[in-house]
């Protein structure tokens, strides 16, 4: 357990010093996020996004992450449904490896090595998946 002082943490609701016991991992959590903020105004400083026509808070951000739109959020959501609908109707061999593939991160050497298959196989067994996932995807439209 590490003491922390609220007063730093949140400088407009505590206005005295307010020691709190904390564990081991609240406290790494807090130092990722003050890391993270000054990460932050690093790349914020090198894309000169700290000059902005009113000089307030606010703008900056939003020139560096964009937030999405709600028409962005839907069109999104409605794209991964296509997509996953897309994929259900391929074969499971298919389906599986690209998910794995690109879900997940996994090169095509190691997908082959964890089904015990040749890498080749593998790799046209993706290509001809994201083949009939293109044309599933078109006629959809």
């Amino acid at each position: 357990m590490q003491k922390i002082n609220l007063r730093e943490l949140y400088p407009d609701v505590y206005k005295t010093d307010v020691f709190v016991d904390v564990a081991e991992e609240v406290v790494a959590a807090i130092r990722g996020q003050e890391q993270d903020d000054a990460a932050y105004e690093r790349r914020k400083f090198r894309h000169k996004a700290h000059y902005s026509l009113n000089r307030e808070d606010g703008i900056e951000n939003d020139a560096l992450n964009r937030s999405l739109t709600p028409e962005e959020v839907l069109e999104q959501k409605l794209l991964r449904e296509e997509v996953y609908a897309a994929l259900m109707q391929l074969t499971a061999i298919q389906a599986r490896r690209i998910y794995a593939r690109f879900y997940l991160g996994m090169t095509v050497a190691e997908i082959a090595r964890i089904e015990g298959a040749d890498r080749r196989r593998v790799w046209e067994s993706i290509r001809c998946g994201l083949k009939k996932l293109a044309q599933l995807l078109d006629t959809a439209q």
